[in-house]
């Protein structure tokens, strides 16, 4: 390679600072073998196996036909801000107004321009771990420091608001919080949340609480802290349609906040995406304002796989697995295999079990972990018997 292309190849250090993502490499791996005509059973993509409830696609067959195509507001249409306030309004009983809620690109733009936007360079951001995976790399893309607070997989890797106390410094910028959480299924209590904005309130730093999946919560009522008016001022809540709904693909995140916070991303959103597609937006509307029976529905199967799945990983010799209390994942420790044969690491035995059984799962350290695996039970149960039969001939090899 020569001098002159070496240099036209030198990329910035923002770009260089994050890693792409690890689901994203899965699905693409996994869909690199189903083009060779083979079966893979995917544990590996965090989308619903539901469809899109009917009358949803109904909104956008008629916005398409009704011509509405253009360009809208970038923060959303009036009436899409509106369905999103009232919706979080009679679910949460919040106040937000029109001006404090922004329609975004999907949750992870939402996320994307609430970083961008609250964090500079030196700023320290907590960060429970397991995490998602996109929480690290956008932090590190604006600049920030990432405080790691290792919660307990004993404890079935619960939060509490006196762990996040211990990791606060002068610092610190910004908490993250993601209930129930992606990869573990943990749900930090209602009173923990609570503790953890209050205090965030008294020290001047800001929450950003990642609810994509609120209506996911096994434990009981469900909690938003976009619900504590009195602390509001320091909370960023951010919101996605894409599991209540079953809209993964569609691509509908929000974020609800204070209004100069929501200025400052719809200013960042105008010189990125600008506004989230036109259709989508009718197609959100008919989903926040529509019937949601369906969000009920989907819960009540998501618990009855959870169960199922649990107990078929706790049914493999070497594997233990605690229980997830949201969203739809399983997060099993296989550390047991780890060191046998040329099995290093959490990512080499996720990639055995996808070329050899066929089963496409999420090594653990694209979450923070080095002894896990992550299973999406999003599927038919029949797949899942599937899967786990595969998972459980691949362990006893």
């Amino acid at each position: 390679m020569t001098t002159a292309t070496t240099e036209a190849l030198r990329l910035t250090d923002r770009i260089n600072r994050i890693e792409p993502s690890a689901t994203m490499a899965v699905v693409a791996e996994a869909d690199k073998l189903r083009a060779q005509g083979i079966d893979v059973v995917d544990f590996g993509a965090g989308e619903p196996h539901f469809s899109t409830p009917q009358h949803i696609k109904d909104a956008a067959i008629a916005a398409i036909q009704g011509n509405f195509t253009k360009y809208t507001a970038v923060p959303g249409t009036p009436e899409l801000r509106d369905a999103i306030v009232h919706r979080h309004a009679v679910d949460f009983d919040s106040n937000y107004r029109r001006e404090e809620v922004i329609a975004s690109t999907g949750g992870k733009n939402a996320l994307f321009n609430a970083v961008q936007v609250l964090v500079d360079h030196g700023d320290e951001v907590i960060l429970p771990v397991p995490y998602w995976v996109s929480f690290k790399d956008i932090v590190r893309y604006a600049g920030g420091q990432c405080v790691w607070l290792e919660s307990d997989e004993s404890q079935g890797f619960r939060v509490t608001a006196e762990m996040v106390a211990r990791l606060i410094t002068a610092r610190t910028k910004v908490i993250i919080l993601n209930s129930p959480s992606n990869p573990s299924g943990a749900v930090m209590s209602a009173e923990d949340l609570t503790e953890v904005v209050r205090l965030a309130h008294e020290r001047g730093i800001w929450v950003l609480s990642d609810e994509c999946y609120v209506y996911l919560n096994y434990t009981g009522k469900t909690f938003s802290v976009g619900s504590l008016r009195e602390f509001r001022e320091r909370v960023v809540v951010l919101g996605s349609l894409s599991k209540t709904y079953a809209m993964t693909g569609w691509r509908l995140g929000y974020a609800l906040g204070p209004a100069a916070i929501v200025s400052a991303m719809s200013k960042l959103q105008s010189q990125s995406t600008s506004n989230p597609t036109s259709i989508v937006q009718k197609a959100a509307v008919a989903a926040l304002k529509g019937p949601q029976e369906c969000i009920e529905e989907m819960r009540r199967e998501y618990i009855e796989l959870r169960d199922h799945v649990v107990k078929g990983l706790r049914s493999i010799p070497g594997v233990t697995c605690t229980l997830p209390e949201g969203a739809f994942y399983a997060y099993p420790n296989i550390s047991a295999f780890l060191g046998r044969g040329n099995v290093k690491s959490a990512s080499d035995l996720a990639g055995r079990l996808l070329r050899e059984a066929h089963v496409a799962t999420v090594p653990g350290e694209g979450f923070g972990t080095s002894e896990h695996i992550r299973v999406s039970y999003a599927i038919s149960k029949t797949g899942l018997d599937r899967g786990l039969e595969r998972m459980r001939k691949f362990f006893a090899a």
